[in-house]
């Protein structure tokens, strides 16, 4: 099926690595260009270069929580590729612990990058897409179903699921879609961070894997391919909606 990605030109945030970078991967090989940012510039380097370098992808350092990225990233694909289509904005996860237990500097910290960031990100892009497109946010399973130990997570993600469906009824007469992505348990640096932290990382994993009906986790890729898609104009008819990625892991229906 030809998603109709030739050409078109989209803003990935958190995308040096992990599912940021693998949906760059998936736009790419369908004949999207990208524009790619993240915090440190030696991975943002690397991930332009696997991406195929400058025909195909342009990369920025910079930090969600800074107010000033957003246009920085609406403008270099403007400036590099002459068009904007769309973005997915991925954010590192936040520290761990209980909502309890994470202290006010912690839950600023994170509001500020993960939260307002991402509803800045989205508003400045979708400001910019004058003839349509796609915005997808990557969530968590947990915008759903709290995941034991992620107060934080817990407490934000679905405030930006609320915020997505919002926007997909303020865009949607510009043609514009917004919608949210919930990755479940798949093999990033994130997860192996939460593995390991339990103290037997290998227990861990044969634990996770129980409770999801495929019984594995999940590979980057197999979530940038559903990425990819739901930011193509292949999936038009698709807005306001959250899309579990996660191997079937959430009960609801």
């Amino acid at each position: 099926m030809d998603l109709g990605l030739t050409d078109r030109v989209y803003v990935l945030t958190g995308a040096s690595r992990g599912l940021g970078f693998a949906t760059a991967e998936c736009l790419v090989a369908d004949g999207a260009r990208v524009v790619v940012s993240a915090r440190t510039p030696e991975r943002v380097a690397e991930a332009v270069d696997r991406l195929g370098g400058a025909a195909r992808a342009v990369g920025i350092t910079a930090d969600l929580a800074d107010p000033a990225t957003p246009q920085r990233l609406v403008a270099a694909a403007r400036e590099h590729f002459g068009r904007l289509d769309g973005a997915l904005v991925s954010v590192g996860g936040p520290p761990p612990g209980t909502a309890a237990q994470v202290d006010d500097t912690q839950w600023r910290q994170a509001f500020e990058t993960v939260f307002l960031g991402s509803v800045r990100t989205a508003r400045t892009v979708a400001a910019a897409l004058t003839g349509g497109g796609a915005i997808g946010l990557v969530l968590s399973t947990s915008a759903r179903s709290p995941v034991p130990g992620l107060g934080i997570s817990n407490g934000l993600r679905p405030g930006l699921a609320g915020v997505a469906k919002d926007m997909a009824d303020e865009y949607g007469p510009r043609g514009v879609r917004v919608l949210g992505l919930l990755p479940g348990r798949i093999m990033t640096d994130r997860n192996r961070e939460l593995f390991a932290a339990t103290g037997d990382a290998a227990a861990a994993r044969v634990e996770a894997e129980a409770g999801i009906p495929l019984r594995r986790i999940g590979d980057p890729v197999e979530f940038g391919r559903v990425a990819a898609f739901l930011l193509s104009p292949a999936a038009g008819y698709v807005t306001g909606v959250t899309v579990p990625v996660d191997g079937g892991a959430l009960r609801g229906l």
